[in-house]
């Protein structure tokens, strides 16, 4: 397909030009050089510091527990908003951990006496295969072929780069890390042993040690990388290097561990045991032939990739240039929107799999050693973005990561929602790491004060459940829905007015002013609101699905009546705070108070159309100029409002290239990278997960219990096809369009009932679990 391929005329230059491959575990960036190349390599369990660490940095910055609580709602109910302020600071501590690269692996390649460079090479061409998950670079020097293709194996647990060139050639292959590192080196192969930092403080802090390394109980985990070779050419191996001479072909395969075993376990495994592990794997791999090897990555890749795919018809002229040309050139091209949507399901299989850690602020790609934002988990709306696509692009097994991962977080949670706040259940902030931490960090109140990650991440949960349908799943679940919604029942207060409220609340990263000066502690945030009533909903759900009869279902069902409804502003705007303050930042990138539009479904045009045409409004005031992450969730909230011409803009504004390819936040700047990648700026990987879920929201709805069908289709993208879209109740759904209508195919797991909404049509349908069932339906409804 023409949206399944990205493709260069020019090695990579850069970091965020690098096309990225992944099996869940190893993260690889290949710069498809000529001559002097570069993959850069990372691990999924590679991070910064240990439980140890996060014990070390949890001492509060001043008082906690309920009474303090207390303290900060006098404040604020004698209006003193400097001195809630200051208090909120009381309950901070710290820092989360950071992502960490593992290292490089810098392949040397001479032909005939000379290293090559790209001045020396013609027919140069680098790809990245969506379909098979392969990157590959190719060119000719003086007469000669090279070609380079790169894969990551799930299966094999195994990076696997093959060469060939058509008249003999030598390549060196060198492992290096900004980790702390030290050779590895046994017969045929090479490693590097790698040991983390203890501490990696975030840049945007001002720590005097930002990078410290500790051989104490603090110490950070081990880890390391092998490496082996298969040639028709000689293979030796130095303490620096792998070198094959004389070689038209050969095959490297490399494979990385750490001594990370889980968030709550000191990592003890060494260096060594970890090389052990790695090359046991390369050892297994390298035995194997190369065919075979490709054909089970294939097999298994497509497995997941082939479910769903999206085909937009662009303009012919526009298909075989180079992706950063077609970026630059694109005015619009439909065909781009179908490549960011099937980029983003093949980013999420290469970064999300069965048994591993949840994407992080950047996928499983990061190549700094104090990373933005440390590369965490930041769950006030990217990590939460991260998986909006999973369900509804037919990649369930990719959501487990996050699934699973809440069972510690909210283990770890029940500590700090008790120490902290002296409340039950279990609560988590902006900022988690890989050892769980879930305590407010030592910032600004306006993100780390915000303790309704819990409340918002849960609805993962249900989500997996409400798609899938599977009630061993929801009855295993039920313990952390339970205990998110316990802190939010213990967290509410009762207002003047009789209402429940939250105090202090914050609306995450935005301030409001107060007599002119900037302010965020406050009363009653809508988002607090919003996301502690669906809780509550998603709970007495969860236990009527269940047949549960807990006592404390029913306080989350009566506490859910008092909560009211978010509120309407002056100017006719959903408000982001009880009362109707002035922002500070009229154009702020997030859109917290517009949470239960989407991803909640409290706001929709047919059943509030009050609250909907607010939330219009507000992103009308808002304007779409934002980062990238941003301009993808509003890419979601303007297909909620079946508003096609507003959801095309934000894509088309989505797809334009980032000049600034820094690592600090430079304010306004968005859209995307020459390989794609998000730009906040710099890198995250959330837009494009946004995105690809914005546009299958564009397509298909669900979350009204009609299946919707082409809901906010721009006039742009006349006709297209999309297969394997997944709706509420486990239906699939395929569809072809043209002016005059639509075809739809749907498949189901289970026996039902359903109302297909196409424009004004609403058509019953009954389903029958494992049949097709073909709808031709008319664009004028005849």
């Amino acid at each position: 397909m023409r949206a399944q391929r990205l493709y260069y005329d020019r090695p990579a230059g850069e970091w965020v030009e690098a096309l990225p491959l992944g099996n869940g575990r190893i993260g690889a960036m290949c710069f498809g050089a000529v001559g002097a190349d570069r993959i850069a390599l990372n691990d999924e369990t590679c991070w910064s510091g240990s439980p140890e660490t996060a014990r070390l940095l949890s001492t509060p910055l001043g008082t906690t527990g309920a009474e303090a609580v207390d303290e900060v709602r006098a404040a604020l109910a004698a209006g003193d908003i400097e001195q809630a302020h200051e208090l909120a600071l009381g309950f901070q501590a710290g820092h989360s951990q950071a992502y960490m690269p593992l290292g490089d692996l810098l392949l040397d390649l001479r032909i005939g006496d000379s290293t090559p460079t790209a001045d020396d090479a013609t027919q140069y061409r680098r790809t990245l295969d969506l379909d098979t998950a392969t990157a590959t670079a190719s060119y000719a020097v003086g007469g000669v072929e090279v070609q380079q293709d790169v894969f990551v194996s799930a299966p094999a647990g195994v990076l696997v780069l093959r060469l060939t060139a058509s008249q003999p050639v030598t390549l060196t292959g060198r492992l290096t890390s900004q980790l702390r590192s030290r050779p590895q080196v046994v017969a045929g192969a090479v490693g590097l042993l790698l040991q983390a930092p203890a501490n990696v403080a975030p840049p945007h802090g001002d720590a005097t040690d930002p990078v410290r390394y500790s051989d104490g109980a603090d110490r950070g985990m081990a880890a390391a990388i092998a490496l082996r070779a298969r040639s028709d050419g000689a293979v030796t191996a130095t303490d620096t290097a792998l070198t094959v001479s004389q070689a038209t072909e050969l095959t490297l395969i490399l494979s990385t561990a750490t001594g990370y075993d889980g968030p709550s376990v000191a990592p003890t495994r060494t260096a060594e045991e970890c090389w052990a592990a790695a090359d046991e794997k390369v050892h297994a791999a390298l035995g194997r032939e190369y065919d075979e090897l490709v054909a089970e990555h294939t097999q298994d890749h497509q497995g997941l990739f082939r479910r769903a795919s999206l085909d937009l018809t662009g303009p012919a002229d526009l298909e075989e240039l180079p992706t950063d040309v077609r970026l630059s050139q694109h005015g619009d091209d439909p065909a781009l929107a179908a490549l960011i949507f099937n980029y983003g399901r093949y980013l999420m299989i290469a970064s999300s799999r069965p048994g591993g850690l949840p994407t992080n602020l950047q996928g499983i790609w990061n190549d700094i050693l104090q990373p933005p934002w440390s590369s965490n988990y930041t769950v006030n709306i990217n990590t939460e973005m991260n998986y909006w696509p999973a369900e509804t692009t037919s990649l369930p097994e990719c959501h487990e990561p996050l699934l699973d991962f809440l069972g510690h977080l909210a283990e770890a949670g029940r500590h700090t929602a008790q120490e902290r706040y002296g409340c039950g259940g279990w609560v988590a902030h902006h900022n988690v790491d890989a050892w769980c931490w879930t305590i407010p960090v030592a910032g600004r109140p306006s993100w780390s004060n915000w303790p309704m990650a819990g409340a918002w991440l849960v609805r993962h949960l249900w989500d997996h459940y409400a798609f899938g349908g599977d009630l061993e799943f929801l009855e295993r679940a039920w313990p952390i829905l339970r205990g998110a919604a316990e802190f939010c029942l213990d967290w509410l207060v009762e207002l003047p007015d009789g209402s429940l409220g939250t105090s202090p609340s914050t609306s995450p990263e935005n301030t409001y002013l107060a007599d002119g000066a900037s302010a965020s502690v406050t009363v009653s945030s809508t988002m607090d609101l919003a996301l502690i009533s669906d809780v509550f909903h998603r709970c007495e759900l969860t236990a009527e699905a269940l047949e549960l009869s807990d006592p404390l279902v029913e306080q989350f069902a009566a506490a859910r009546k008092r909560i009211p409804e978010p509120p309407i502003g002056g100017q006719g705007q959903l408000q982001e705070w009880a009362a109707d303050l002035p922002e500070e930042d009229p154009h702020h990138r997030h859109m917290s108070h517009l949470i239960g539009l989407h991803p909640g479904d409290s706001i929709t045009p047919d059943g509030t159309p009050a609250l909907a045409a607010a939330a219009a409004r507000t992103l009308d005031l808002r304007g779409d100029q934002a980062t990238g992450w941003s301009l993808a969730w509003k890419i979601n909230l303007r297909a909620r409002l079946r508003d096609a011409a507003g959801a095309h803009r934000l894509v088309r504004a989505f797809l334009t290239p980032a000049h600034d390819t820094g690592t600090d936040y430079v304010g306004a700047g968005a859209g995307v990278y020459p390989n794609l990648f998000c730009a906040h700026p710099p890198f995250q990987i959330d837009g494009n997960f946004g995105a690809t879920a914005g546009i299958a929201e564009m397509l298909l709805q669900s979350h009204t219990g009609e299946l919707e069908l082409l809901p906010a289709v721009p006039a742009e993208w006349a006709t297209g096809r999309v297969s394997g879209l997944r709706a509420r109740g486990g239906v699939t759904v395929d569809l072809a369009w043209s002016p005059s209508g639509v075809d739809a195919v749907l498949t189901t797991n289970r026996d039902q009932q359903r109302i297909i909404r196409y424009g004004d049509q609403r058509i019953p349908v009954t389903l029958t679990a494992g049949a097709v069932h073909r709808l031709e339906l008319s664009s004028s409804g005849g």
